[in-house]
């Protein structure tokens, strides 16, 4: 194909690599595609605008239309999109708001956390021969299976995991995304969990026999909300405040911490991220800024849409080849991951007596993020549990970034 744009056009592909414009305008009207589709039909939501986006990247840059590398992608979105948006989704992580409105389904989540930890280490250790990269991919995939999407960018841009092998993942991570959250439905109607767990809102909701279904979730988590120019003016300068004073935090303390032993290196690592400190300080300001923030609209939007960016970027350098060989093994590596996080969660659930419902959502928050978990109790019409799933899926967005950073560097990522 490429030699196909060299006889026409004299260059590699279709659009050059510096022409930013036309790259620009061939992302953004991707990324618009992608989210119109997902709020639009069910079957575009049931896949997702994420995986829609990275589709469109991957099929343009196979067929060489655009570069596989140029500096929009390089050092635009890695170097700013991403670190900007990470504060803004972070803004909705009220620590006070989450202890206190959460309930059990904290204790559950935490617990599922732990298998999530427990399963990447395990995953590693089965197929660490077999897959490249695969200690930054431990720690990106413990970050977004505890948090979101929002920790999976953080986590491949903090252990600079090739975009090859983050395409690849993404696809076996929502390939297996879609057939957990089929399994825990299921779950929640077989007899085995019905005779096993306790479970009200189940039943409330059988017992009322009346589910919303007007349209796809992703439209009705998405509705029209009230912004001013101030809103983005203040979520901007905020986001950029908050990683500029991160970059400046870790720059100080990675040249202040020796890495003369195993201890010191890992603390250097740690506490030398730029993402443990855009968490820190983003959720001090979530928690203790509440009133400011709750005045503040539009951030959970502007991130939102800054981490579809990302996530066509990353599709770009996919080799549709290298997915179709190195997807069979990340399925297993995720699904390994996955299995351990459901056993902590079903198994401490039933030790501890939690309630099946809460059980689900909360293993559904660690794997999916907190969109997914609200979206699912509201798809079962598990009305009282949606505020509760969302808190629990955003403090996730608030620990994942810790314990992927951890992870990768116990690893030596």
């Amino acid at each position: 194909m490429s030699s196909l744009w060299m006889s026409l056009f004299g260059r590699e592909t279709a659009i050059a690599a510096d022409n930013d414009w036309a790259l620009l305008t061939i992302m953004c009207v991707s990324v618009a595609l992608a989210i119109w589709l997902e709020q639009k039909y069910k079957w575009a939501s049931k896949i997702s605008g994420a995986i829609i986006a990275l589709i469109c990247a991957l099929v343009l840059s196979n067929l060489g239309v655009i570069p596989t590398s140029c500096n929009l992608y390089d050092n635009i979105i890695w170097g700013f999109a991403v670190p900007m948006g990470i504060p803004l989704l972070l803004l909705q992580c009220n620590m006070k708001k989450i202890w206190k409105e959460t309930g059990r389904m904290t204790a559950i989540f935490l617990i599922g956390s732990v298998g999530t930890i427990v399963g990447a280490f395990v995953a590693y250790f089965a197929l660490h021969n077999h897959i490249n990269e695969l200690a930054g991919i431990a720690a990106m995939m413990t970050g977004s299976y505890i948090g979101g999407g929002v920790n999976f960018a953080a986590m491949a841009d903090e252990f600079k995991v090739s975009g090859g092998m983050v395409s690849a993942t993404t696809v076996a991570d929502n390939m297996l995304m879609a057939i957990y959250f089929f399994v825990l439905i299921l779950f929640a109607g077989l007899k085995f969990f019905r005779k096993n767990y306790t479970h009200p809102s189940i039943d409330e909701v059988e017992a009322a026999t009346s589910k919303e279904d007007s349209q796809t979730l992703a439209a009705a988590f998405w509705s029209r909300k009230d912004i001013s120019l101030k809103d983005i003016a203040m979520n901007f300068a905020y986001c950029v405040v908050i990683v500029t004073f991160s970059k400046l935090i870790a720059g100080l303390l990675t040249a202040a911490i020796p890495t003369s032993n195993a201890v010191l290196n890992m603390c250097n690592i740690f506490f030398g991220s730029q993402y443990v400190w855009i968490t820190t300080l983003s959720m001090l300001v979530a928690t203790y800024g509440e009133k400011q923030v709750a005045q503040l609209h539009g951030s959970q939007e502007l991130g939102t849409y800054l981490i579809y960016l990302f996530l066509f970027v990353i599709g770009v350098p996919a080799s549709i080849m290298q997915i179709l060989t190195k997807t069979p093994l990340l399925f297993v590596f995720t699904g390994i991951m996955v299995v351990v996080n459901m056993l902590f969660c079903f198994v401490f659930g039933k030790i501890f007596h939690f309630d099946l419902e809460d059980i689900i959502l909360a293993s559904n928050a660690n794997i999916g993020g907190p969109t997914t978990a609200a979206g699912m109790a509201i798809s079962q019409g598990w009305s009282k549990l949606v505020g509760p799933a969302m808190l629990v899926g955003t403090l996730g967005y608030v620990i994942g970034n810790y314990c992927g950073v951890l992870v990768g560097g116990i690893l030596g990522a």
